[in-house]
């Protein structure tokens, strides 16, 4: 069964090491959102006219706390195990305060994950 990790990251800077950490495991088609949580959103003000296409301006007169959001999917339990143990090595334990959170959501049906995959193969050489 397919299993769809996703990791929503506090800190920026945890990025790179968490997506080096998962292509060192052979993951493959690895995407990554910018995403705010609630909570930050509302001290910050929730902004209703907030443009499809924001330019470099409306991006430095923003204040909002920024995440980043990064998710997979993955051929079996033991890799999304995997994916869990060497993010908790380079971040600590996600059951810390604003460490970050993560989830494996089972996966019913999918199509294309071995282009990803193969690719992430061809990378590493």
């Amino acid at each position: 069964m397919y299993h769809m990790v996703l990791l929503i990251l506090n800190d920026l800077d945890d990025c790179t090491p968490v997506l080096d950490a998962w292509e060192a495991l052979g993951v493959g088609g690895i995407t990554i959102l910018e995403s705010t949580g609630l909570g930050h959103a509302r001290k910050s003000g929730i902004r209703e006219n907030m443009p499809t296409m924001p330019s470099l301006a409306d991006f430095f007169r923003r204040s909002e706390h920024r995440h980043r959001t990064i998710f997979t999917v993955v051929d079996s339990e033991e890799m999304a195990d995997k994916l869990i143990e060497v993010t908790e090595q380079t971040l600590g334990n996600l059951e810390s305060a604003d460490n970050g959170v993560l989830f494996v959501l089972p996966v019913s049906k999918a199509k294309g994950i071995r282009g990803g995959q193969k690719r992430a193969q061809e990378r590493r050489g």
